[in-house]
């Protein structure tokens, strides 16, 4: 037979790489492609040498026999995190995470038109009687979580679905006179 460390050598050394493989990264990446990582690697470091430039990911997938997305995937997958906390510029005093977009805020013009339109629709329903102003807030949503159907802010009045969209249709006249309406025509454009 063969002695011990001819097999302990060749565990100790798998064991070594798995662990390296499930812990050195910050997101784990399947042995498999950590092997396909390290042949990408190699080649490149080979190119370089060769070629005396990095190489393209053409140039990567012809020498390694594999297509060009695969190899683009690879070096995708290969690339480590970089932390939002990592200093920026000369003074170090930014951080990466500040200059990244929050695409869920709204703009600060978007912001200050709706505070403006927000504003001037509070000023064309005060012009209004108070159950006027109230059916049309319900109706529309206008301050609520959600628009109300007729029947259920005749509910809330104690009156038919009828008379609400009576009240309704009267209320919408006079926000249509132009004293009350030409102030917010030029949000029609926004």
């Amino acid at each position: 037979g063969f002695k011990f460390s001819t097999y302990a050598t060749w565990w100790i050394r798998q064991a070594i790489t798995r662990a390296i493989a499930d812990q050195a990264r910050t997101i784990r990446i399947p042995v498999h492609m950590i092997e396909t990582i390290n042949k990408l690697i190699r080649t490149s470091r080979h190119l370089v040498q060769e070629l005396g430039r990095e190489p393209l990911p053409e140039e990567l997938a012809k020498e390694m026999q594999m297509p060009v997305d695969k190899v683009r995937r690879v070096l995708k997958i290969a690339r480590e995190p970089i932390s939002l906390e990592t200093p920026i510029g000369e003074e170090e005093d930014s951080h990466l995470g500040d200059f990244i977009e929050d695409k869920k805020t709204i703009s600060p013009i978007d912001s200050a038109v709706r505070y403006d339109l927000v504003k001037k629709i509070g000023q064309a329903l005060s012009s209004l009687t108070d159950r006027e102003e109230k059916v049309i807030r319900l109706r529309f949503g206008i301050g609520e979580s959600t628009d109300h159907t007729l029947e259920e802010v005749g509910q809330d009045f104690d009156v038919t679905r009828e008379r609400i969209r009576q009240i309704e249709a009267k209320a919408l006249r006079k926000l249509r006179h132009p004293s009350r309406s030409n102030h917010l025509k030029s949000f029609l454009d926004w």
